[in-house]
């Protein structure tokens, strides 16, 4: 997901998107560790969106 898609988004579905986001890497750790998961990469994409909207969301708190 890029920062510009995130940046479209509304406060609410921008805390929707984060709890869905913190949930999926859940579940892909949880897969990694039970030697489940098809694609490792995937945990480096779901952490780097997580920062994504977190730091968008920082941004917004102090502008």
């Amino acid at each position: 997901m890029e920062a510009s898609e995130i940046r479209d988004l509304g406060e609410q579905e921008l805390n929707d998107k984060l709890q869905n986001l913190v949930e999926t890497l859940f579940n892909l750790r949880f897969q990694h560790k039970t030697a489940q998961l098809e694609n490792p990469n995937r945990l480096k994409q779901v952490r780097r969106d997580i920062a994504r909207v977190q730091t968008i969301k920082r941004q917004r708190h102090i502008g």
